[in-house]
């Protein structure tokens, strides 16, 4: 019996072939279409984005020469009066707690309800008023007299100095959303060499939120050199130092040539994907990506930096 079946097996064994290979052809394209199916499906959701005006900026001034024993020079440029409060060997555990305080209990909106928050534990206090626009330079040093010359170390219970923003007239709190910000600063010092940089900026909000100011990254010519940085060494000694604290360095800001999309290199740099925060594509190139073209990490949410309506007005004004 077996062998009349492989006689016949024989005679019909081209039909036998074409039937196997016509088989092999169907399950092979039913499987790879489902799985492109399958790769498409995961949609890039598209955050929705709420406008909010910042009163208040803050950034550092000759990061290269500052410690803590010398002076710290630090810019502003509020849109309103505000009051700088600089807290000198900050409590870690106490700030944060404060910060939870502004979502439950009461809300951060002056100098003195931080403080009431902190219970006193940090150093030295020292308070400036700030006109609108100004953009002026403020100079904080701490007191020779209280002969701090590290905070500890690592990993520190203390940040250096921690910065509060607040507006200064008590009716601009009902206008703005934001009613505060803190950063975190590191200064360096004789025990940990990490060089003058704000590490953290949170913007608190009138409706006891508060968020994470972060940087976006974008492309930027490899010939860029940080003004921040004096020597290849001391840019190599800074980062491993940032790894060990867990933060990225974030310092390079984008050249000119990085506002060009990184896949076209024709379109202009509109979307911002996250979690990774890379603004790399253009309108045209983002709907072709569930990945980053920069560091291939699966984009979860993206969101416009300006919708169309803004970037035709822009057209319009070059015109």
């Amino acid at each position: 019996m077996a062998a009349v079946f492989l006689v016949r097996l024989y005679e019909y064994s081209p039909l036998f072939y074409i039937v196997v290979v016509f088989t092999c052809f169907i399950v092979t394209t039913v499987i790879l279409r489902n799985s492109e199916v399958t790769q498409f499906s995961t949609r890039v959701f598209k955050k929705q984005m709420r406008q909010v005006k910042n009163p208040f900026a803050l950034e550092i001034t000759n990061p290269s020469s500052a410690s803590i024993t010398t002076v710290i020079t630090l810019t502003t440029d509020c849109l309103e009066d505000s009051l700088l409060t600089c807290y000198w060997g900050c409590s870690v555990q106490k700030l944060y707690e404060a910060l939870q305080k502004h979502i439950y209990c009461f809300r951060i909106s002056t100098p003195q309800a931080l403080e009431d928050a902190l219970y006193s534990e940090y150093l030295y206090q020292e308070q400036y008023f700030i006109k609108k626009d100004s953009k002026e330079e403020i100079y904080c040093q701490l007191p020779r007299d209280n002969k701090i010359e590290d905070c500890g170390t690592v990993p520190t219970s203390r940040y250096p100095l921690v910065a509060l923003l607040t507006l200064a007239d008590e009716d601009d709190r009902e206008i703005y959303d934001i009613i505060s910000m803190v950063s975190m600063i590191h200064i360096p010092d004789r025990t940990y060499k990490l060089s003058y940089r704000i590490l953290y900026q949170y913007l608190l909000l009138a409706q006891g939120q508060f968020h994470d100011l972060k940087q976006l990254f974008m492309s930027a010519n490899n010939n860029f050199t940080p003004s921040n940085y004096s020597s290849s060494e001391e840019k190599n000694t800074d980062r491993s130092l940032l790894e060990k604290v867990g933060l990225s360095e974030s310092e390079v800001e984008p050249s000119e040539n990085s506002k060009e999309c990184v896949v076209c290199q024709n379109g202009t740099v509109n979307w911002v994907l996250l979690p990774c925060r890379h603004t790399c594509l253009c309108d045209g190139c983002m709907k072709y990506f569930q990945q980053c073209p920069m560091c291939r990490q699966f984009v979860q949410e993206s969101f416009a930096l300006c919708s169309q309506k803004e970037q035709d007005k822009d057209k319009l004004k070059t015109l």
